[in-house]
């Protein structure tokens, strides 16, 4: 169910430190090593049902809001979240949130999203074949004054955050967040990486369309 639009493919390492910030980048594959955890917590029904009404099980199943997923797992693998979705696997949910850690490693935190415990993490492993995309995203998102975490507390307005994603395609700059109303209808925003401006992401399309989600 969920849209998963950027480069993660070609995901970013960017370290802040201090006033200054530097730029790195690291690649991954579907690859994974070191993996660790337990089942989640919240059970919903995704089996049988609308893709609204999984829609509005995800997002109502999530008692833990994006912004409070992404600190706890920034908490258990320090680093730079490049991104969070909120997803359901044989109707467990759980909160997906990627870090770039140190020595430039990509970690998957899983977060319960029912108590806010990391549930487990694995690690990517490179794939130098999207240095590329990778290069343009970590062009995007040097100097952004603007974290995932603030991204998805700007958006929050709009509905439940059930995604945040750094985007980048050439000329906009900014986080990709999806909302989901009470009665399951998505809509996607965009969040400037610099100012925190909310707007619609008209790029997606009707995001109202239970089709456009797979």
């Amino acid at each position: 169910m969920k849209r998963r639009t950027t480069a993660i493919a070609a995901i970013t390492a960017v370290a802040l430190l201090g006033a200054g910030t530097a730029t790195t980048v690291a690649v991954a594959d579907s690859g994974s090593s070191g993996s660790s955890g337990s089942h989640s917590s919240v059970r919903i029904k995704d089996d049988g049902v609308s893709d609204a009404q999984e829609n509005t099980n995800e997002a109502k199943g999530a008692k833990v809001k994006a912004e409070d997923a992404i600190a706890a797992a920034l908490k258990h693998t320090p680093g730079v979240a490049v991104g969070a979705d909120l997803d359901s696997d044989d109707g467990r949910l759980v909160w997906e949130v990627d870090v770039i850690g140190s020595g430039n490693t990509w970690h998957d935190v899983d977060v319960d999203p029912g108590t806010g415990k990391v549930l487990g993490s694995h690690v990517e492993k490179a794939d130098d074949d999207d240095a590329g995309d990778a290069a343009r995203v970590a062009s995007a998102l040097k100097g952004a004054s603007t974290s995932a975490e603030d991204a998805a507390r700007a958006a929050a307005s709009k509905g439940t955050v059930t995604s945040v994603d750094a985007d980048d395609d050439g000329s906009v700059k900014v986080w990709e967040v999806e909302t989901t109303s009470a009665d399951g209808k998505q809509q996607d925003w965009h969040v400037d990486f610099q100012s925190g401006a909310v707007s619609v992401d008209h790029s997606a399309g009707d995001a109202g369309d239970d089709g456009d989600d797979d």
